[in-house]
């Protein structure tokens, strides 16, 4: 039976045995299917990092994105046992498995020893013939730099706590836990969410700021693009965290300019101005070479297909942050 050393000391010999057995495992449906590897169950983490599996539930498992599909290939599972396995390590399933839970806490929060557990997961696979066809590296990290969390700045330990204050007692109470491992699975989820949304957000733009077009993409710099909330992580739902219509791609100065009230966006997309800051553009050559036009655009700049931002994220700024 599994207990937490099992995905925490995971070695590349354990991992070829399991990857073995998968490859000799045929598909079965419901209650019959085989209990999950400690492999299978890592690489659900892995693909936590890039899928919020809340989006998706029984009639829709089969519309979730790669990596579940694949994933669910692999193990000759559904697409559903995936996404369950998901929600069990990020303690959002009532009654999951309790290793399962507590080894996601701690990897979600030691990401240089994910890292590490990820990097054997695939050099195992390799060696058992599982290609990059059959089992992708699907977070780029196989062979290069290790895993960053984006969208960190909006979760201050302050907000965090505040949100979670009331939640910890009642899951630790409800999954036999102790209140300190509960507090590191819903700070560890919140912060993997946030990562997720961040994420959708950037593809949904176009990787660009939707202010002034702005891409560092072309030249390969990174974390030059933020994504946040238009309204704030600390004000929304836990639904309106995750909606990736409630953020925006934008360059440094934007984003500053748009969190602190300097810009808004009313609901036919058009960017709008604050008094001081369209002041300062008239006279002040600085201010004009960021927020003048150019290079800012008159309305927000999405690629062909992108999921508008909702009106009541941008109602909210307008009437909450704006200083008109």
């Amino acid at each position: 039976m599994a207990d937490l050393g099992s995905y925490l000391d995971l070695t590349v010999g354990q991992a070829r045995q399991e990857f073995r057995d998968l490859l000799r495992r045929r598909p079965v449906s419901g209650s019959r299917q085989a209990n999950f590897l400690p492999a299978e169950t890592l690489l659900c983490l892995a693909a936590s990092f890039l899928v919020n599996h809340r989006q998706f539930g029984g009639a829709t498992a089969h519309r979730a994105p790669e990596p579940v599909p694949t994933l669910a290939t692999l193990f000759s599972r559904p697409p559903s046992s995936v996404l369950a396995k998901m929600a069990n390590l990020d303690g959002s399933r009532s009654h999951g498995a309790r290793w399962d839970v507590l080894a996601g806490a701690v990897l979600r929060e030691d990401l240089e020893r994910f890292t590490h557990i990820y990097r054997i997961l695939l050099q195992a696979a390799r060696t058992e013939g599982i290609g990059q066809n059959r089992l992708p590296d699907f977070l780029g990290i196989e062979a290069g730099d290790g895993l960053t969390l984006l969208g960190q700045d909006e979760l201050e330990v302050s907000v965090l706590e505040a949100d979670l204050r009331d939640k910890i007692a009642r899951h630790a109470a409800g999954d036999n836990l102790s209140e300190l491992q509960t507090e590191r699975i819903l700070v560890g989820a919140a912060r993997v969410g946030q990562h997720v949304f961040a994420l959708n957000v950037l593809r949904n733009c176009g990787s660009r700021c939707v202010f002034c077009g702005f891409n560092p993409a072309m030249f390969g710099a990174r974390r030059m693009l933020l994504a946040g909330h238009i309204k704030p992580w600390k004000d929304s739902t836990p639904g309106e965290r995750l909606d990736p219509r409630n953020g925006l791609a934008a360059c440094p100065p934007h984003d500053v300019a748009f969190d602190t009230g300097l810009l808004t966006v009313n609901g036919g997309l058009r960017i709008h101005v604050a008094r001081s800051l369209a002041d300062a553009v008239r006279t002040d050559r600085m201010a004009r070479q960021y927020y003048g036009q150019p290079p800012m655009r008159e309305s927000l700049l999405l690629p062909t297909g992108a999921l508008a931002p909702a009106s009541k994220y941008l109602d909210w700024h307008r009437q909450k942050v704006f200083e008109a």
